[in-house]
């Protein structure tokens, strides 16, 4: 994903005069040839993300189109205050891209976790968040955001699903189990494992790269009685949208996702999918214990 990101930013720098990026010093090795074609609109200004935030407002103020890279803990939760001020509160737009998710560079220790990136964003105003399922997504969302003129964070990982799903904004119906069946949303890197978990029992399964805005009117479509949320961020972020959508009717909602006991581990991805009951296993426990006794009885 973080490749698609650079090719397609890299190209996007030479198509659009408009478009600027902002660095502090992360993948900066990467847009090197970049640099040297357009300095006046590829900015690092070092291990400054709270600097980072506040030139790219400035850019936005003055007509141009900023990206903002990093690492998602420096850039999104070092940098809360300047996306609040000196984004949000100047009305000015920008396009922030993160790396390593939740916890994919786990072996670097807690300062590169940041599973509360998505809630934070929930925070603020009218922010679009993308979080792709597979590197195939990337060009195309990127490209649809900057042109998009909106405030938006798309969330790269190194975790991903075996295809792509280009069109998933809204949710799309990956596996249906038929009428009265369990609906199962699954967030960006989550479907693989969410498809396996639940590969025997009664759920239709859905998928989406886009949970803000989060599809109301596909969940209502789909949703009968039973809802689950399998989002790769802070378990039950987007429990309050899905509880509000379905307000007017009897519904149980069970959120996975990343949990708030802090493990202080290192350990890989894999290890904290598996400590945060995200792969297929963990998953599974959840569901069958979830489900009424009939279904979970299978």
């Amino acid at each position: 994903m973080r490749d698609c990101f650079v090719d397609t930013t890299t190209a996007l720098l030479a198509e659009s005069p408009r478009t600027a990026l902002v660095l502090a010093d992360i993948s900066a090795a990467s847009f090197a040839s970049a640099a040297v074609r357009h300095p006046d609109r590829l900015i690092n200004v070092g291990i400054r993300e709270q600097l980072m935030l506040g030139v790219a407002g400035g850019l936005a103020l003055t007509g141009l189109r900023p990206i903002v890279h990093s690492y998602a803990p420096f850039l999104v939760e070092r940098a809360y205050e300047q996306i609040k001020l000196d984004l949000d509160h100047q009305a000015a737009s920008a396009v922030l891209v993160s790396v390593g998710a939740s916890f994919d560079r786990a072996e670097s220790g807690r300062t590169h976790f940041s599973p509360a990136d998505v809630a934070l964003f929930d925070t603020l105003s009218d922010w679009t968040v993308h979080v792709p399922g597979h590197p195939a997504e990337v060009s195309g969302l990127l490209r649809a955001t900057v042109a998009a003129d909106t405030s938006a964070y798309l969330r790269l990982s190194t975790l991903g699903n075996a295809r792509p799903y280009a069109d998933a904004g809204e949710l799309v119906v990956v596996r249906d189990a038929g009428p009265g069946a369990a609906l199962l949303v699954a967030v960006g890197p989550m479907l693989d494992a969410a498809l396996a978990a639940a590969a025997d029992l009664p759920v239709t399964v859905a998928y989406t790269h886009r949970p803000r805005p989060f599809d109301v009117a596909g969940l209502r479509a789909l949703a009968g009685t039973e809802v689950i949320l399998v989002e790769p961020y802070l378990a039950g972020t987007s429990a309050r949208v899905v509880s509000a959508a379905l307000a007017d009717r009897p519904h149980r909602l069970l959120a996975l996702g990343v949990g708030r006991d802090e493990l202080r581990r290192y350990g890989s991805a894999e290890d904290h999918l598996r400590w945060h009951g995200l792969d297929p296993a963990g998953l599974r426990r959840s569901l069958t214990g979830f489900l009424t006794p009939a279904m979970a009885s299978i």
